[in-house]
Formats: structure tokens, sequence, C-alpha cells
């Protein structure tokens, strides 16, 4: 046995012990350089005139889909579909499908309305300033 008391095994379950806690360590206090997550409030999603009556349209730069359920009224939905995070495709006939698995979901409320998806889509809240239509 060595000097200190440590016998190989206790040298190397020290050893791997102290090298997951730098690991841990590492990752818990931005080790690695976390991406900053794009703040969307006030942002133009898109202009009125770009979004369907019925349809809508995908807002690839921050995974939303914007949509116009009746005329005049516009709402935005995460892209992400709920089910596998597959991307929703454009909207058409008030129904936003994830091509991936065939979720539907509705334009107005972003709720799961066909599976396998159960779940609502994420919903930003938006309104119309001039022709665009804004993150609120």
């Amino acid at each position: 046995m060595p000097e200190n008391g440590l016998g190989r095994r206790e040298l190397l379950g020290a050893t791997g012990v102290a090298a997951c806690g730098l690991a841990l360590t590492a990752c818990g206090s931005g080790g690695a350089k976390a991406q900053p997550v794009k703040s969307i409030k006030g942002k133009v999603l898109a202009k009125t005139a770009d979004v369907p009556v019925g349809g809508g349209k995908i807002v690839e730069e921050w995974k939303i889909v914007v949509t116009q359920p009746a005329e005049g009224v516009f709402k935005a939905f995460s892209s992400v579909c709920t089910h596998k995070g597959c991307a929703v495709s454009t909207p058409k006939d008030n129904v936003i499908t994830c091509a991936c698995h065939g979720s539907e979901f509705a334009t107005d409320s972003g709720q799961a309305t066909k599976g396998p998806a159960t779940a609502p889509l994420t919903p930003y809240q938006v309104k119309v300033e001039g022709d665009g239509i804004v993150v609120v």
C-alpha cells in the first residue's frame, strides 16, 4: 500500500469522483458558452399582407408560425410540434399540420385537433402595428 494509505483502487476512485465533480461544475457554471436566447418581444414577425386568411406563414428565424384564422385576426404559435419536435408546415384551410407524423393544430388556438400530438402549440401574444404583426 502507498505511503498515503490509498491503494490503487481507492486512488482511481477518488480521481474519478474529482473528474466528475469538475465536469459537473463546468456545466453548471456556464463552462460551455451558452447561446443567449433571442428576445422576440417587439419584433415584426410578418407583414399582414403575407399571412392569408385561413392560412399562415412560418417564420423560421424564430420557429414561429403566424396565422390569420379570420379576417383581421392574427395569432402566433411555436412552429415546433409538441409530439416529437418536428417543424410544422405552412397552415392552410385553418389547419397547421406536422409533416412528420400528421398531427394537426387549430390556427385560432394552437390546440391539437388530430394526434399523435395531444398538447397545444405554445402561443405568442401578437398585435398589429401598421402593416406588421409584432410580438407583444
